[in-house]
């Protein structure tokens, strides 16, 4: 039988529905003596903070927030400035699971979003006061978009784990956010700042943080050898210690001669531990399928371990411990570079030693990715079928079964087996059979694991997981699938599923011919159905840094040619569609569905800008320079379908946006070079 949907299932509620006795939020700017002054005038500003959360609260979760909505600029004279904040922690007393770190950027209300990709670091300077000996760890490191094309109003935000930390994230602590960079204060962000802490037993108790290998590492230089400075580093077991965990963080900059390292080469690393290797990986990250697209800027290229719009995942890796000295040891792949010497390994790594996992038989539901309309899963959501989830083993006994129920709310529960082998702190992917059930609008999905190894879960607090998703889009049954090719269209691929995976309709590679418009008409049946874009090489069917690609577009019509939906052209490797065919459904003549493009994007003369309407539109173009200053203001009465050419010519060589707006909105803003 499922689990009774009482408080097993009610894992994550709204914080405004928590007794007012239970509520522990907490924000400061300042050290603890300070902040006990201020804090009754903070809490009402707090408690409106909704937008800081993706999802609902549990009653055990604390919030603090330490930076809220900073205005973030560079200071081109250093390259880095510093933005300083205090946030009040539990104390020692209360025992911590998990500690999730939320950084969210937006675009400032006063200036335009910043432009360039930039490395920021976030680091837990001191705990105690002000004058407390200095900790200096390095909590996440984020990579910020490339935000030129971002409007008002438009904001991102990124989550990782920093449990590990939890030993010195207490009391009143120092959080220091580095940004990087040289763009003028003209642009910047609003940066938050906050911590997801949720209270209970741990999973192993840490020990002790100790630190291995930071700073910045010369790579590929013939005159300074990055394995004569990451030489092993040796340790003693702490009393009591059960297992040590190295946490790494590495990325690669710099660009050289001749592989383009580190910013844009893949090159491998080997950790060891006692001399074994225990990992081998390439450094290097898949950007096209980046959930924040698209950027301004050259979002698209895979680089040395991170994207442009990304708050990096710390790598981890655990090792049993005897009594006894022990080593870890990073080696570098070799490599010496020829020319334009600059590459460089960016490395924060921690040695934190813990106790035996406190539990035999404890699991937890760590992600649901489908279906989830939280921005980082967007790439593949909504979904019709197949939820996928990721479950994590927190016990010391080997993960080999469990059972998982899973369903929308207001629909049965199902069940799932699942079978494998998972030690402490692993996780893996799992699919879940079956249809999605949805009702127009939002809904509520629900996971709940039970019974790993067959036994009781020891600690059953994070056995369940809610999000909220959307329903697909409602289509008519009867639709035209419209496919412009760009000059590359062997590297992209449109097919259709239905919910029971079926292909309903696919196009290969092979049909497709360059620079061509194809026109396919499908009849549906009643059901949910996934349409997919896909392209091999990652750049989408537009990139503006590579014209010679050309321009293509996918769109879904109605029998009498009008709009219903618009793929996103600079997509990168591709993008995915769910929606419901309705036999029957009526076109909604009350929205006015648009779709623009303008190509090419590096010019020289003339730029084509094609323009769909539902109805006759009038349209604003504005010509912006890099600074977002207004050139240019072009305005077109009553248009519905038309490409018109717009003269730049004239303009000097430089970057440029090119912004459409209709009735004062934007609706469209693309990044364009003339050459």
């Amino acid at each position: 039988m499922p689990p009774k949907e009482v408080a097993k299932l009610v894992f994550f509620v709204k914080y405004s529905t928590i007794p007012r006795e239970k509520r522990s939020l907490r924000f400061s700017k300042h050290p603890i003596n300070r902040l006990e002054q201020k804090m009754k005038h903070v809490l009402a500003l707090i408690f409106l903070l909704g937008s800081l959360y993706s999802r609902a609260f549990s009653p055990d979760t604390i919030a603090i927030v330490t930076h809220h909505k900073v205005l973030v600029v560079t200071d081109p004279a250093k390259g880095a400035k510093s933005y300083v904040a205090w946030g009040i922690f539990p104390d020692t007393k209360k025992d911590i699971r998990n500690i999730k770190m939320k950084v969210t950027l937006g675009c400032p209300d006063s200036i335009p979003c910043a432009h360039w990709d930039y490395l920021d670091h976030i680091y837990l300077r001191r705990r105690g006061i002000v004058n407390s000996k200095p900790l200096d760890y390095e909590l996440g490191r984020m990579i910020t978009p490339y935000g030129s094309i971002f409007q008002n109003g438009w904001q991102w935000s990124w989550k990782v784990d920093v449990s590990d930390f939890s030993s010195v994230l207490r009391d009143s602590v120092e959080i220091e956010y580095i940004h990087s960079g040289y763009e003028p204060a003209t642009v910047g962000w609003n940066l938050t700042v906050a911590f997801e802490i949720i209270t209970g037993e741990p999973a192993a108790e840490p020990i002790s943080i100790t630190r291995l290998w930071e700073g910045s590492y010369k790579y590929g230089d013939p005159k300074e050898y990055i394995e004569d400075k990451l030489v092993p580093i040796h340790f003693s077991a702490e009393r009591n210690a059960s297992f040590a965990r190295l946490r790494i963080q590495q990325t690669g900059h710099g660009m050289d001669e001749p592989k383009g390292c580190s910013e844009f080469c893949t090159r491998y690393r080997d950790i060891r531990f006692d001399g074994k290797l225990i990992d081998h990986r390439n450094l290097w990250k898949k950007c096209g399928d980046n959930p924040l697209y698209p950027q301004g800027g050259t979002w698209i290229y895979n680089r040395g371990y991170w994207c442009p719009g990304d708050l990096q995942e710390a790598d981890v890796f655990d090792v049993q411990l005897q009594k006894g000295d022990h080593s870890f040891d990073v080696d570098m792949e070799p490599y010496v570079a020829t020319g334009n010497i600059q590459a460089n390994e960016s490395i924060a790594s921690y040695l934190i030693q813990y106790r035996s996992p406190k539990n035999s038989n404890d699991m937890a539901i760590d992600q649901i990715l489908s279906p989830n309309d939280d921005g980082t899963y967007q790439r593949k959501n909504p979904v019709c079928a197949e939820p996928h989830v990721i479950i994590r083993n927190l016990g010391r006994e080997i993960l080999n079964s469990a059972v998982i129920w899973y369903g929308t709310k207001g629909y049965p529960m199902r069940k799932h087996t699942w079978h494998g082998s998972l030690r402490f702190n692993e996780t893996t992917d799992v699919w879940l059979e079956g249809p999605v059930n949805f009702k127009p609008g939002k809904n509520v999905f629900i996971v709940n694991a039970t019974l790993p190894n067959g036994k009781k879960d020891q600690w059953d607090s994070d056995n369940t997981m809610r999000v909220q998703f959307d329903s697909p889009l409602v289509l008519p049954n009867k639709m035209v699938v419209q496919f412009r090719t760009n000059e590359h269209p062997s590297d992209n691929k449109i097919s259709l599923i239905d919910a029971f995976g079926g292909i309903i309709y696919i196009r290969e590679p092979s049909s497709f011919k360059p620079n061509t418009m194809y026109f396919d008409t499908l009849l549906l049946n009643k059901g949910c159905y996934e349409l997919n874009l896909s392209d091999t090489a990652g750049n989408g069917l537009e990139f503006w840094f590579e014209p010679e690609q050309g321009h293509g577009f996918l769109r879904l019509l109605d029998t009498e040619g009008r709009l219903l939906y618009n793929f996103e052209s600079d997509c990168g490797s591709g993008q995915h569609l769910a929606f419901s065919a309705i036999p029957g459904a009526v076109y909604d003549t009350t929205i006015n569905r648009l779709a623009f493009s303008v190509y090419p994007l590096r010019v020289k003369d003339k730029l084509e800008f094609d323009c769909v309407a539902s109805w006759p539109t009038d349209l604003t173009v504005l010509i912006k320079g890099a600074e977002n200053q207004l050139l240019e203001k072009h305005e077109f009465l009553a248009v519905k379908n038309r490409i018109t050419n717009i003269d730049i010519n004239h303009l000097p060589t430089g970057r440029y946006f090119f912004e459409v707006q209709v009735n004062g909105e934007v609706k469209y803003k693309k990044r364009f070079n003339k050459e």
